[in-house]
């Protein structure tokens, strides 16, 4: 073990005690101290879900990545490990970047990353330097391959960016051929995916280019995703630097899923469909996993790299994991829903029918309230020939703070608003997205509520809304108001862990 390594797990172990009860999300993973990032490695190794994570343990601010670990039977109850890779050598010394992992043949655990490098270019400026690496453990403790790095810049098709080379998602066919798809960038600035493979996960060779920005959807595309799903292949990556194309993608960081057929002998992905993953504030760099019985599960960073403000350095963590969500394709779109193991964890139905919401007063109903609940919403208008203008629901309410859902149907728009939940920031607090067959006023909701975070589901699963909130726990009420007349079917479930 390497010194960085070990003290790394040093500290993790010691400055974690300070972290204690409600200081930490109830059910969402946090990193075991400091600063967390992209989800990596998400996979299923020796009967336990281990996720691993860009992490920087020495404080709340992004520093030299390490990687993070933490296991799981059901992506829901977390046990933290010792972190499993610090930059400790000369071609990561800068950061282990993220990346992913899978079981080999012979029953070690295989982590596919970017090891990251200061290098001057020829002007005499100093830029990253990204080639891809491995590392085999046991589930807890990790080697480098000796023949680090595996891929380079000499690995790269023509025009491919030696300093966007990065974040490797591993997979293996039926035949047993290992594959990675890699986030890279042209001379233009536009980014695009590459597909590697390799027969026995260490020996590596550039397949395709398997499909290309253009330009289209931002510039840089990140930790990328492929997959096959309901009969159709899913590319999911991150694009930086975004122009917003009316209320489906919005400025700067974004994510985005694509849905087509995939070529294999080429190794071309042929685009038909394309969409937001999800509309809120903190979503970025989803991962998935194919799990035991064959449901595709999806985990993203819940933060936004141009929100990252909103979370004191000083505090003892920063930043959180999604809740795991099975996903699917209906419709040619994506849909997701929580996972059935979350589904188990709801107790203490309470339920309302009926309720009245109007402009006369602001509602709030008795045992409706709490920050670590389940509510699920029909809301409707009272005139279906007259809908109401604006449905709002107040949440983590009180000493003045509040986040808002505000539903329009004349719109068609949903929008999150956190600017008065106590931030003291002037960061990005607003996001709104477009919900069609709305304009009755009718709409079907569920928002999640953690200590630190809500998560809205629209309709089935067609949309979702993610935003944390930071505001303090003693805020707790939960109310209603409308501009005009709603009726409100309401069922809120404790959510027991």
């Amino acid at each position: 073990m390497s010194l960085n390594l070990e003290k790394a797990r040093a500290y993790e172990k010691e400055h974690s005690k300070k972290i204690i009860g409600d200081m930490r999300p109830a059910f969402h993973l946090s990193p075991y101290v400091g600063w967390m990032n992209d989800p990596n490695g998400l996979s299923f190794y020796r009967g336990m879900y281990h996720m691993f994570y860009q992490y920087h343990p020495y404080n709340s601010k992004w520093g030299p990545m390490h990687w993070g670990h933490a296991v799981s039977k059901d992506l829901l109850h977390w046990e933290y490990l010792p972190a499993a890779i610090a930059p400790d050598m000369p071609y990561d010394d800068y950061g282990c970047f993220s990346g992913s992992a899978i079981e080999l043949d012979d029953g070690r655990h295989l982590l596919m990353y970017t090891g990251v490098t200061r290098v001057e270019n020829e002007e005499g400026e100093t830029v990253d330097c990204q080639t891809q690496c491995l590392a085999i453990g046991d589930g807890l403790n990790y080697v480098k391959y000796e023949n680090n790095p595996v891929l380079t810049e000499a690995d790269l098709p023509d025009g491919a960016s030696k300093i966007d080379f990065r974040d490797p998602k591993l997979w293996r066919d039926n035949e047993g051929i290992y594959w990675a798809v890699v986030g890279s960038r042209i001379a233009d600035g536009s980014g695009q995916i590459l597909l590697f493979r390799s027969e026995d996960a260490f020996s590596w060779e550039y397949f395709s280019t398997l499909d290309e920005n253009k330009n289209r959807f931002g510039k840089m595309w990140e930790c990328p995703d492929f997959f096959e799903l309901d009969g159709k292949h899913v590319l999911l990556t991150s694009p930086q630097d975004m122009l917003p194309v009316g209320f489906e993608y919005h400025n700067g960081n974004g994510n985005i899923c694509f849905i087509g057929d995939f070529d294999k002998e080429k190794g071309k992905f042929k685009e038909q469909c394309n969409q937001a993953v999800d509309y809120g504030i903190d979503f970025y760099a989803h991962q998935t996993i194919e799990t035991q019985d064959n449901r595709r599960v999806m985990i993203a960073w819940m933060q936004n790299w141009d929100a990252c403000a909103i979370r004191a350095h000083d505090e003892a963590w920063a930043g959180q994991m999604t809740l795991p969500r099975e996903i699917w394709i209906e419709n040619n779109r994506l849909y997701q829903k929580p996972t059935k193991e979350y589904e188990n964890c709801l107790k203490n139905k309470v339920e309302y029918k009926g309720v009245e919401i109007s402009q006369s007063k602001e509602v709030q109903l008795e045992e409706i309230n709490g920050r670590v609940l389940d509510l699920q919403l029909q809301i409707s208008a009272k005139d279906a020939e007259n809908p109401y203008y604006k449905f709002t629901i107040y949440f983590a309410k009180g000493g003045g703070a509040y986040t808002s859902l505000n539903i329009r149907p004349y719109e068609g728009i949903v929008k999150i608003d956190r600017k008065f939940s106590g931030t003291r920031r002037a960061i990005l607090h607003q996001r709104r997205m477009f919900v069609p067959n709305i304009e009755d006023g009718s709409i079907k909701l569920r928002i999640i509520l953690d200590r630190y975070s809500c998560e809205i589901f629209v309709g089935n699963g067609e949309q979702t809304m993610t935003t944390t909130i930071y505001t303090e726990q003693s805020a707790r009420d939960i109310t209603f108001a409308c501009d005009g007349d709603a009726l409100m079917d309401i069922i809120k479930q404790d959510i027991i862990m």
